[in-house]
Protein backbone atom coordinates (compact mmCIF):
# COMPACT_ATOMS: atom_id res chain seq x y z
CA UNK A 1 0.00 0.00 0.00
CA UNK A 2 0.83 3.31 -0.63
CA UNK A 3 0.32 6.06 2.05
CA UNK A 4 -3.17 7.81 0.38
CA UNK A 5 -2.10 11.95 -0.11
CA UNK A 6 -4.54 14.80 -0.62
CA UNK A 7 -2.39 15.30 -3.50
CA UNK A 8 0.58 12.77 -4.21
CA UNK A 9 4.00 14.01 -5.85
CA UNK A 10 3.98 10.84 -7.61
CA UNK A 11 2.32 10.22 -11.32
CA UNK A 12 -0.48 7.59 -11.81
CA UNK A 13 1.97 5.58 -13.40
CA UNK A 14 4.53 5.88 -10.49
CA UNK A 15 1.93 5.28 -7.86
CA UNK A 16 0.37 2.10 -9.60
CA UNK A 17 4.00 1.12 -10.33
CA UNK A 18 5.22 1.51 -6.64
CA UNK A 19 2.23 -0.47 -4.92
CA UNK A 20 2.64 -3.21 -7.85
CA UNK A 21 6.70 -3.56 -6.53
CA UNK A 22 5.80 -3.36 -3.29
CA UNK A 23 3.75 -6.29 -3.60
CA UNK A 24 6.28 -8.20 -5.52
CA UNK A 25 8.76 -7.57 -2.58
CA UNK A 26 6.46 -9.28 -0.15
CA UNK A 27 5.88 -12.11 -2.12
CA UNK A 28 9.50 -12.23 -2.84
CA UNK A 29 8.69 -12.86 -6.43
CA UNK A 30 10.50 -10.82 -9.65
CA UNK A 31 7.54 -11.56 -12.20
CA UNK A 32 4.08 -12.17 -12.67
CA UNK A 33 1.73 -14.03 -15.59
CA UNK A 34 -1.04 -11.28 -15.35
CA UNK A 35 -1.46 -8.13 -14.21
CA UNK A 36 -5.62 -6.64 -14.03
CA UNK A 37 -5.49 -2.72 -12.77
CA UNK A 38 -8.35 -1.01 -11.64
CA UNK A 39 -8.42 2.74 -12.31
CA UNK A 40 -12.06 4.75 -13.19
CA UNK A 41 -10.77 8.36 -13.84
CA UNK A 42 -7.29 7.88 -15.73
CA UNK A 43 -8.75 9.19 -19.15
CA UNK A 44 -10.83 12.03 -17.51
CA UNK A 45 -8.00 13.33 -15.27
CA UNK A 46 -4.72 12.56 -16.46
CA UNK A 47 -5.95 11.81 -20.78
CA UNK A 48 -4.40 8.41 -19.89
CA UNK A 49 -6.36 5.12 -21.24
CA UNK A 50 -4.33 1.60 -20.95
CA UNK A 51 -3.36 1.99 -17.76
CA UNK A 52 -2.68 -1.35 -16.97
CA UNK A 53 -0.32 -1.84 -19.43
CA UNK A 54 1.12 1.62 -18.48
CA UNK A 55 1.56 0.17 -14.88
CA UNK A 56 3.12 -2.52 -15.99
CA UNK A 57 5.86 -1.15 -18.13
CA UNK A 58 6.80 1.37 -15.40
CA UNK A 59 7.24 -1.98 -12.99
CA UNK A 60 9.53 -3.49 -15.99
CA UNK A 61 6.93 -6.21 -16.49
CA UNK A 62 7.26 -6.48 -19.97
CA UNK A 63 5.53 -8.98 -21.92
CA UNK A 64 3.34 -10.08 -19.32
CA UNK A 65 -0.81 -9.66 -19.94
CA UNK A 66 -2.16 -6.23 -18.57
CA UNK A 67 -5.57 -5.60 -18.67
CA UNK A 68 -7.26 -2.76 -17.27
CA UNK A 69 -10.82 -3.19 -15.11
CA UNK A 70 -13.62 -1.03 -14.86
CA UNK A 71 -17.04 -1.54 -12.74
CA UNK A 72 -16.98 2.14 -11.58
CA UNK A 73 -16.47 2.75 -7.92
CA UNK A 74 -16.14 -0.84 -7.44
CA UNK A 75 -13.38 -1.25 -10.32
CA UNK A 76 -10.57 -2.42 -7.40
CA UNK A 77 -12.89 -5.20 -6.45
CA UNK A 78 -13.30 -6.07 -9.80
CA UNK A 79 -9.35 -6.23 -10.84
CA UNK A 80 -9.06 -8.49 -7.46
CA UNK A 81 -12.19 -10.89 -9.10
CA UNK A 82 -10.23 -10.80 -12.15
CA UNK A 83 -6.88 -11.73 -10.77
CA UNK A 84 -8.77 -14.47 -8.79
CA UNK A 85 -10.58 -16.15 -11.54
CA UNK A 86 -6.91 -15.96 -13.66
CA UNK A 87 -5.33 -18.14 -10.97
CA UNK A 88 -8.41 -20.63 -9.90
CA UNK A 89 -8.75 -21.17 -13.75
CA UNK A 90 -5.10 -22.06 -13.87
CA UNK A 91 -4.68 -19.25 -16.80
CA UNK A 92 -2.21 -17.97 -14.54
CA UNK A 93 0.39 -19.17 -11.92
CA UNK A 94 0.65 -15.81 -10.07
CA UNK A 95 -1.50 -12.76 -10.81
CA UNK A 96 -1.54 -9.09 -9.75
CA UNK A 97 -4.29 -6.80 -8.70
CA UNK A 98 -3.46 -3.18 -8.09
CA UNK A 99 -5.72 0.03 -8.21
CA UNK A 100 -4.32 3.35 -8.51
CA UNK A 101 -6.02 6.67 -8.81
CA UNK A 102 -4.88 10.51 -8.96
CA UNK A 103 -8.13 11.94 -8.07
CA UNK A 104 -6.36 15.42 -7.20
CA UNK A 105 -5.80 16.54 -10.90
CA UNK A 106 -8.52 18.16 -12.48
CA UNK A 107 -12.42 17.84 -11.36
CA UNK A 108 -13.06 14.44 -10.35
CA UNK A 109 -17.15 14.92 -9.01
CA UNK A 110 -18.37 15.09 -12.85
CA UNK A 111 -16.49 12.25 -13.64
CA UNK A 112 -17.72 10.12 -10.84
CA UNK A 113 -20.95 11.31 -11.62
CA UNK A 114 -20.69 9.32 -15.25
CA UNK A 115 -20.94 6.40 -13.49
CA UNK A 116 -25.07 7.04 -12.92
CA UNK A 117 -27.49 7.01 -15.96
CA UNK A 118 -26.48 9.18 -18.77
CA UNK A 119 -29.20 9.84 -20.34
CA UNK A 120 -31.66 9.83 -17.35
CA UNK A 121 -30.17 10.34 -14.39
CA UNK A 122 -27.07 12.96 -15.17
CA UNK A 123 -28.97 14.83 -17.63
CA UNK A 124 -31.53 16.50 -14.88
CA UNK A 125 -27.74 17.57 -12.64
CA UNK A 126 -28.20 14.21 -10.49
CA UNK A 127 -24.58 13.12 -8.93
CA UNK A 128 -23.93 10.46 -6.90
CA UNK A 129 -23.52 13.11 -3.71
CA UNK A 130 -27.31 13.90 -4.34
CA UNK A 131 -28.29 10.21 -5.18
CA UNK A 132 -26.70 9.50 -1.62
CA UNK A 133 -28.48 12.55 -0.23
CA UNK A 134 -32.14 11.37 -1.83
CA UNK A 135 -31.20 8.27 -0.18
CA UNK A 136 -31.02 9.68 3.68
CA UNK A 137 -33.83 11.55 3.13
CA UNK A 138 -35.99 8.56 2.04
CA UNK A 139 -34.14 6.63 4.85
CA UNK A 140 -34.93 8.78 7.58
CA UNK A 141 -38.70 9.42 5.94
CA UNK A 142 -39.33 5.73 6.86
CA UNK A 143 -38.06 4.65 9.74
CA UNK A 144 -37.71 7.75 11.63
CA UNK A 145 -34.63 7.26 13.11
CA UNK A 146 -32.88 9.66 16.15
CA UNK A 147 -31.33 13.01 13.75
CA UNK A 148 -27.97 11.60 15.23
CA UNK A 149 -28.78 8.25 13.44
CA UNK A 150 -25.44 7.91 11.26
CA UNK A 151 -23.28 10.02 13.23
CA UNK A 152 -21.14 7.20 14.43
CA UNK A 153 -20.19 5.50 11.53
CA UNK A 154 -17.75 8.40 10.86
CA UNK A 155 -16.92 8.27 14.11
CA UNK A 156 -15.37 5.15 14.22
CA UNK A 157 -14.16 5.35 11.08
CA UNK A 158 -11.79 8.07 12.27
CA UNK A 159 -11.43 6.60 15.39
CA UNK A 160 -9.35 3.46 13.65
CA UNK A 161 -7.57 5.76 10.78
CA UNK A 162 -5.63 7.20 13.59
CA UNK A 163 -3.83 3.94 14.07
CA UNK A 164 -2.97 3.27 10.14
CA UNK A 165 0.03 5.06 9.03
CA UNK A 166 -1.32 4.74 5.71
CA UNK A 167 -4.51 6.68 6.25
CA UNK A 168 -5.30 9.94 5.05
CA UNK A 169 -6.40 11.57 7.93
CA UNK A 170 -4.17 9.44 10.26
CA UNK A 171 -4.07 12.90 12.56
CA UNK A 172 -7.40 14.03 12.60
CA UNK A 173 -9.69 13.70 15.76
CA UNK A 174 -13.46 13.65 14.69
CA UNK A 175 -16.60 13.90 17.55
CA UNK A 176 -19.57 13.59 17.24
CA UNK A 177 -20.19 16.94 17.58
CA UNK A 178 -17.75 17.92 14.97
CA UNK A 179 -19.96 15.38 12.62
CA UNK A 180 -23.30 17.10 13.52
CA UNK A 181 -22.24 20.13 12.85
CA UNK A 182 -19.83 20.10 9.80
CA UNK A 183 -20.68 22.01 6.99
CA UNK A 184 -23.21 20.54 4.33
CA UNK A 185 -22.27 19.02 1.49
CA UNK A 186 -25.63 18.51 0.13
CA UNK A 187 -28.86 18.28 2.64
CA UNK A 188 -28.87 16.23 4.57
CA UNK A 189 -25.18 15.47 3.90
CA UNK A 190 -22.58 16.81 6.00
CA UNK A 191 -18.89 16.70 5.40
CA UNK A 192 -18.22 13.49 7.43
CA UNK A 193 -20.90 11.95 5.43
CA UNK A 194 -18.60 12.32 2.25
CA UNK A 195 -15.58 10.31 1.21
CA UNK A 196 -12.87 12.52 0.70
CA UNK A 197 -11.24 13.35 -2.80
CA UNK A 198 -7.34 11.81 -3.02
CA UNK A 199 -4.84 9.95 -4.52
CA UNK A 200 -2.99 6.26 -3.77
CA UNK A 201 -2.58 3.25 -4.97
CA UNK A 202 -2.34 -0.58 -3.33
CA UNK A 203 -1.78 -3.86 -4.85
CA UNK A 204 -2.13 -7.65 -4.31
CA UNK A 205 -0.41 -10.92 -5.51
CA UNK A 206 -2.25 -14.11 -6.20
CA UNK A 207 -1.04 -17.41 -6.08
CA UNK A 208 -2.69 -21.22 -6.51
CA UNK A 209 -3.57 -22.18 -2.74
CA UNK A 210 -1.75 -25.09 -2.84
CA UNK A 211 1.67 -23.30 -3.85
CA UNK A 212 1.02 -19.97 -0.97
CA UNK A 213 3.12 -21.11 1.69
CA UNK A 214 6.04 -20.49 -0.94
CA UNK A 215 5.67 -16.76 -1.06
CA UNK A 216 4.06 -16.00 2.35
CA UNK A 217 4.37 -18.13 5.86
CA UNK A 218 0.96 -17.11 6.38
CA UNK A 219 -1.05 -17.06 3.19
CA UNK A 220 -4.37 -15.27 3.44
CA UNK A 221 -7.07 -17.15 0.90
CA UNK A 222 -9.67 -15.95 -0.78
CA UNK A 223 -13.10 -18.14 -0.11
CA UNK A 224 -15.30 -15.79 -1.84
CA UNK A 225 -15.64 -14.05 -5.09
CA UNK A 226 -18.71 -12.61 -6.16
CA UNK A 227 -20.86 -9.98 -7.96
CA UNK A 228 -24.67 -8.87 -8.35
CA UNK A 229 -25.85 -6.09 -10.44
CA UNK A 230 -29.63 -4.14 -9.22
CA UNK A 231 -31.72 -2.10 -11.33
CA UNK A 232 -29.37 0.59 -13.08
CA UNK A 233 -31.45 3.96 -12.04
CA UNK A 234 -32.11 4.14 -8.23
CA UNK A 235 -35.41 5.14 -8.92
CA UNK A 236 -36.49 2.53 -11.26
CA UNK A 237 -35.66 -0.33 -8.03
CA UNK A 238 -38.83 -1.62 -6.50
CA UNK A 239 -37.28 -0.19 -2.84
CA UNK A 240 -34.20 2.19 -3.65
CA UNK A 241 -33.42 1.30 0.30
CA UNK A 242 -33.03 -2.06 0.19
CA UNK A 243 -29.49 -2.65 -1.99
CA UNK A 244 -30.66 -5.98 -3.70
CA UNK A 245 -27.17 -5.96 -5.25
CA UNK A 246 -25.31 -6.37 -1.83
CA UNK A 247 -27.75 -8.77 -0.40
CA UNK A 248 -27.55 -10.52 -3.78
CA UNK A 249 -23.57 -10.73 -4.04
CA UNK A 250 -23.24 -11.49 -0.23
CA UNK A 251 -25.36 -14.40 -0.32
CA UNK A 252 -23.42 -16.15 -3.28
CA UNK A 253 -20.27 -15.63 -1.39
CA UNK A 254 -21.35 -17.40 1.73
CA UNK A 255 -22.41 -19.99 -0.04
CA UNK A 256 -19.09 -20.14 -2.14
CA UNK A 257 -17.12 -19.88 0.76
CA UNK A 258 -19.82 -22.40 2.96
CA UNK A 259 -19.82 -19.50 5.74
CA UNK A 260 -22.55 -17.16 7.33
CA UNK A 261 -22.62 -13.93 8.77
CA UNK A 262 -21.94 -15.34 12.58
CA UNK A 263 -18.44 -16.21 10.58
CA UNK A 264 -17.11 -13.37 9.88
CA UNK A 265 -15.36 -11.32 12.23
CA UNK A 266 -15.03 -7.93 10.36
CA UNK A 267 -16.44 -6.33 7.54
CA UNK A 268 -14.81 -3.52 5.44
CA UNK A 269 -17.69 -1.70 4.16
CA UNK A 270 -17.89 0.57 1.11
CA UNK A 271 -18.55 3.75 3.37
CA UNK A 272 -18.25 6.41 0.82
CA UNK A 273 -21.75 8.04 2.16
CA UNK A 274 -22.80 7.37 5.66
CA UNK A 275 -26.17 5.93 4.09
CA UNK A 276 -24.09 3.08 1.82
CA UNK A 277 -22.65 1.88 5.15
CA UNK A 278 -26.15 1.30 6.94
CA UNK A 279 -28.00 0.09 3.96
CA UNK A 280 -25.15 -2.53 3.63
CA UNK A 281 -25.11 -3.73 7.34
CA UNK A 282 -29.01 -4.03 6.84
CA UNK A 283 -28.63 -5.45 3.11
CA UNK A 284 -26.17 -8.16 4.38
CA UNK A 285 -28.30 -9.32 7.27
CA UNK A 286 -26.86 -7.86 10.37
CA UNK A 287 -29.69 -5.61 11.19
CA UNK A 288 -33.32 -5.33 9.89
CA UNK A 289 -34.66 -2.99 7.54
CA UNK A 290 -34.47 0.56 9.12
CA UNK A 291 -31.97 -0.74 12.42
CA UNK A 292 -28.37 -0.85 11.05
CA UNK A 293 -27.82 2.60 12.80
CA UNK A 294 -27.98 0.76 15.99
CA UNK A 295 -25.14 -0.96 15.68
CA UNK A 296 -23.14 2.59 15.33
CA UNK A 297 -25.15 4.01 17.77
CA UNK A 298 -24.64 1.56 20.88
CA UNK A 299 -20.82 1.09 19.87
CA UNK A 300 -21.19 -2.22 18.22
CA UNK A 301 -18.87 -1.60 15.07
CA UNK A 302 -15.80 -0.96 16.90
CA UNK A 303 -12.34 -3.28 16.98
CA UNK A 304 -14.30 -4.79 20.07
CA UNK A 305 -17.86 -5.04 18.88
CA UNK A 306 -20.34 -7.34 17.59
CA UNK A 307 -19.26 -6.81 13.99
CA UNK A 308 -15.92 -4.49 13.21
CA UNK A 309 -15.77 -2.44 10.28
CA UNK A 310 -14.25 0.24 8.79
CA UNK A 311 -11.24 -1.18 10.83
CA UNK A 312 -8.26 0.90 9.48
CA UNK A 313 -10.52 4.02 8.50
CA UNK A 314 -12.56 2.77 5.54
CA UNK A 315 -13.30 4.84 2.40
CA UNK A 316 -13.90 8.16 4.89
CA UNK A 317 -10.67 8.16 6.90
CA UNK A 318 -8.23 5.79 5.07
CA UNK A 319 -9.21 7.78 2.07
CA UNK A 320 -11.32 6.68 -1.48
CA UNK A 321 -8.78 6.57 -4.26
CA UNK A 322 -11.14 4.77 -6.28
CA UNK A 323 -9.58 2.34 -8.48
CA UNK A 324 -7.54 1.76 -5.30
CA UNK A 325 -9.52 1.72 -2.72
CA UNK A 326 -10.83 -2.40 -2.62
CA UNK A 327 -7.53 -3.24 -2.96
CA UNK A 328 -6.42 -1.36 -0.13
CA UNK A 329 -9.57 -3.35 1.96
CA UNK A 330 -7.74 -6.11 0.70
CA UNK A 331 -4.88 -5.30 1.87
CA UNK A 332 -5.56 -4.73 5.25
CA UNK A 333 -8.14 -7.74 5.72
CA UNK A 334 -4.81 -9.66 5.09
CA UNK A 335 -3.16 -7.67 8.11
CA UNK A 336 -6.27 -8.61 10.23
CA UNK A 337 -6.39 -12.22 9.42
CA UNK A 338 -2.13 -12.55 9.86
CA UNK A 339 -2.34 -10.57 13.47
CA UNK A 340 -0.02 -7.77 11.64
CA UNK A 341 -2.91 -4.78 12.14
CA UNK A 342 -1.47 -3.38 15.04
CA UNK A 343 -3.36 -1.44 17.27
CA UNK A 344 -6.30 -1.39 15.06
CA UNK A 345 -6.14 -5.13 14.91
CA UNK A 346 -9.53 -7.10 15.45
CA UNK A 347 -8.65 -10.14 18.50
CA UNK A 348 -8.95 -13.40 16.94
CA UNK A 349 -10.00 -12.50 13.30
CA UNK A 350 -9.95 -15.64 11.09
CA UNK A 351 -12.65 -14.48 8.14
CA UNK A 352 -13.00 -11.26 6.94
CA UNK A 353 -15.20 -9.42 4.00
CA UNK A 354 -15.23 -7.07 1.82
CA UNK A 355 -17.80 -5.41 -0.36
CA UNK A 356 -17.20 -3.07 -3.07
CA UNK A 357 -20.25 -1.02 -4.71
CA UNK A 358 -20.26 0.52 -8.59
CA UNK A 359 -22.27 3.45 -8.78
CA UNK A 360 -25.40 4.43 -6.37
CA UNK A 361 -25.81 0.52 -5.25
CA UNK A 362 -25.80 -0.91 -9.42
CA UNK A 363 -22.66 -3.32 -8.99
CA UNK A 364 -21.70 -4.69 -5.85
CA UNK A 365 -18.89 -7.69 -5.42
CA UNK A 366 -18.37 -9.50 -2.37
CA UNK A 367 -15.17 -11.30 -1.20
CA UNK A 368 -14.69 -12.90 1.85
CA UNK A 369 -11.34 -13.87 3.21
CA UNK A 370 -10.09 -16.56 5.40
CA UNK A 371 -6.78 -18.38 7.03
Amino acid sequence: MIPVAKASRMTLRQLGAAATLKAMEAAGVEAADALYAANMLGDELQGQKQVAALIADEARLFGIEALQVQAATASGAAALRMAYLAVASGEAELALAVGAEKMSEGAAVPAITKSLDAEREVVTGATLISKNAELTRLYFERYAPPADALVHFPVNAHRNARHNPNALFRNRSVSPRAVRTARTIHPPLRLYDCSPICDGAAAVVLAPTDEARAFSPHPVRILASSVATDRFRVDDRDDPLALEAARLSAQKAFRQANVNRDDIDLFEVHDAFSIMTCLQLEAVGFRPPGEGWRLANERRIGLRGEIPITTMGGLKARGHPIGATALYQACEIVLQLTGHAGKCQVRGAEVGMMQSIGGAGTTVLTHVFGV
